[in-house]
């Protein structure tokens, strides 16, 4: 700090972007997780951006602040981007305070961030309740050992046969392999009465016969699926087919440790490890009743005991830490089943659901006042500033269209302010959206565009020489209940009403926001966060969740949500407007410019306006907020890899000429057949 000539304390521009950063971090904590900082020296330390939501591991945080002085506790919340630290007195603690207040450090991505410390009179969290593993399922250790291990992946010979659709797989996100009977993933079955030559490789064997000497399964498997996972991917929740396969299911895990998601009907979810070299067991209730998958990401939050090796992660935040993901290689085995399932779980099973068809779900009623509340309402009262954002075309959309033939009609489903329907002035385009206000605008620009539902465009079947829709089928939320997963999935849905519009031959273009924002070893514009706007440099990605980012020119690593990273965040005041609907909500709010750690999300987006002169202030029921600019709140499911796809191939009467992958988001070229 500098004195001036009156002897007035004066702070540099550096000091008080400090002190702002800090006062963030001391708000959001007591607004999003009741935590009052306190303004004298305590033993407890709040640290914002040290958790392990920053990927920050605990080791690399104890590290920091044992050259303070040696540490009581360390508590680091699971998915939280903030940590308590607890000093053995007061003075290491003033000078953790003072030391370590606006450091930057490296987290275990190679990012910098930069640590905010506040004390707290005593560090609290709301522990979960003890556990157990779901009904049926086993983890066993060491169940091979390291030499056994090493032969069984070399077995696996990823390159040979390549053109053979029968012996290797790709998915995009992970590499397969069938053994004695193709597993079909449009449909989740396998074909019975067609094996695959060769049977099981000989290899496994012996490892068959000491499980069912040992009595992990009753019956030797007759089919084993082989899935490669590169570091970062997953696959989707999902309860292996009833009518398929036999009671039990058994997997290896090889090569690097995995946690795995089990997740019940009625909402709890179970985190469990699987170590490298160990079985998963899967019989019951588990194997019938909960789905199972294993969420994208680089980094799983595991134990950090040593004698900790597989089970449940526990809600222990004192024993917390981040474990980075390896290759794994999973060999699953089961046994093809010959006669009609006839298990207690008939709610979820596939072939006892099909004798009673269901009437309107109430998830499907959840899912439409979701998208009402969450989508509908909220474009109608941003319409203005979000067209004024949306006028930089994406280049493979427009090659898309200008490869089309003269006089080509086609629709844009959920067209916007219309951006897309005058590239291309030989073409015959019109434009549809949820959106009366965007079509208002389209109307204004003297486009062809009407107001409708993406499920129900009142356009004649087969019409179409082309569709595009852009960012679009990621606000649909789904229809599909644990009970009926048969009933279809309204972004399903919307792909089939897209595929009703086309003609034969007809051709479809598909944008929708990724889960994985890093991609190939290479980081979406989204996550870089360039600091210029989007005036200036055309859209950061077709997803509509990306606006905010650089039309309030937010720094790099900025927050926007109710989270406590702030290692980065603007000179904007602090986010004080809230729908009370996203106040009772159970979907998490997405942290601006951070990867995705759930599917289904709520995104922000800061009206541009004065409160109580903007429409979109008197009619929303926002509170009034000394923050210019009112918080509203989009829905959006975003897509895993390989997961469009897999949506595309349950239409049916399509076929995917094309996917790829363009700046966050999936993308897919779909031909009628």
């Amino acid at each position: 700090m500098n004195i001036n000539h009156e002897g007035v304390l004066k702070l540099t521009k550096m000091e008080k972007k400090f002190l702002r950063k800090q006062s963030k971090a001391r708000h959001v904590l007591l607004k999003h997780e009741g935590i009052q900082a306190v303004s004298y020296p305590t033993q407890s330390l709040v640290i914002a951006n040290g958790g392990l939501g920053n990927a920050v591991s605990r080791k690399q945080l104890l590290l920091t602040l044992e050259k303070c002085g040696p540490v009581e506790a360390l508590l680091m919340p699971p998915n939280k981007p903030y940590a308590f630290v607890i000093f053995q007195t007061i003075e290491e603690s003033k000078k953790a305070y003072s030391i370590l207040n606006g450091k930057e450090i490296i987290d275990d991505l190679g990012q910098k961030i930069f640590l905010y410390l506040n004390f707290v009179e005593k560090a609290q969290w709301k522990k979960l309740g003890l556990q157990a593993l779901p009904p049926g399922l086993l983890v066993v250790e060491e169940i091979i050992s390291s030499e056994e291990e090493k032969m069984l992946l070399e077995s696996v010979n990823w390159t040979e046969d390549t053109g053979n659709q029968h012996f290797q797989r790709s998915l995009k996100h992970r590499r397969v392999k069938h053994f004695g009977y193709e597993f079909h993933y449009e449909n989740n079955t396998v074909d019975k009465d067609k094996p695959l030559p060769g049977g099981l490789p000989e290899i496994c064997s012996s490892i068959l016969e000491k499980l069912l000497k040992e009595g992990y399964i009753k019956h030797k498997p007759d089919q084993l699926t082989i899935n490669q996972y590169e570091p970062g991917h997953g696959i989707p929740a999902h309860i292996d087919s009833h009518s398929a396969f036999e009671h039990e299911i058994v997997s290896l895990s090889l090569g690097s440790a995995i946690v795995m998601d089990f997740k019940h009907p009625e909402g709890v979810t179970v985190q469990v490890m699987l170590p490298r070299r160990s079985l998963l067991v899967m019989t019951g209730e588990s194997r019938y009743l909960w789905t199972h998958g294993i969420t994208p990401r680089k980094f799983d939050t595991i134990q950090a005991s040593e004698q900790f090796k597989g089970g449940i992660i526990n809600s222990d935040i004192g024993d917390l830490t981040l474990s980075k993901r390896g290759m794994r290689t999973s060999f699953t085995f089961r046994k093809v089943r010959r006669i009609p399932c006839n298990c207690s779980y008939s709610s979820v099973c596939d072939r006892q659901r099909k004798a009673t068809p269901p009437s309107l779900l109430e998830s499907s009623k959840e899912a439409l006042e979701l998208e009402q509340k969450h989508v509908h309402h909220v474009y109608d009262e941003i319409a203005s500033h979000f067209s004024s954002t949306r006028h930089s075309p994406w280049p493979r959309i427009v090659e898309f269209l200008k490869a089309l033939p003269s006089g080509s009609i086609v629709a844009d489903i959920g067209c916007g302010n219309g951006k897309y329907l005058g590239i291309n002035k030989e073409l015959y385009m019109i434009g549809c959206d949820r959106s009366r206000n965007l079509v208002d605008i389209c109307r204004e620009r003297q486009f062809q565009a009407l107001v409708c539902d993406a499920l129900a465009v009142p356009v004649r079947s087969g019409s179409c020489d082309a569709c595009i829709s852009i960012a679009v089928i990621h606000h649909f939320a789904t229809a599909v209940s644990v009970a009926f997963p048969s009933v279809k999935e309204r972004r399903v849905e919307a792909l089939q009403e897209i595929a009703r519009l086309l003609r034969s031959g007809g051709q479809a273009l598909i944008y929708v926001w990724a889960m994985e924002q890093e991609y190939r070893d290479q980081k979406s514009k989204y996550l870089k966060g360039n600091r210029i706007s989007q005036g200036d440099k055309g859209e950061l990605n077709s997803a509509t969740s990306m606006e905010q980012l650089l039309v309030n020119q937010m720094p790099e690593g900025v927050s926007e949500d109710p989270g406590l990273s702030v290692h980065s965040s603007n000179n904007t005041k602090d986010e004080e407007c809230k729908s009370r609907k996203v106040l009772n909500s159970e979907l998490p709010i997405h942290t601006n410019r951070t990867c995705f750690h759930s599917q289904d999300v709520l995104v922000p987006w800061h009206l541009k306006g004065k409160p109580g002169k903007d429409k979109a202030v008197e009619q929303s029921g926002l509170a009034r907020c000394p923050d210019p600019r009112p918080v509203f709140h989009r829905y959006y499911h975003v897509f895993c890899n390989g997961e469009l796809e897999a949506s595309c191939q349950a239409v049916g009467d399509v076929s995917i000429l094309q996917s790829f992958y363009d700046q966050g988001n999936w993308c897919v070229v779909l031909q009628k057949v």
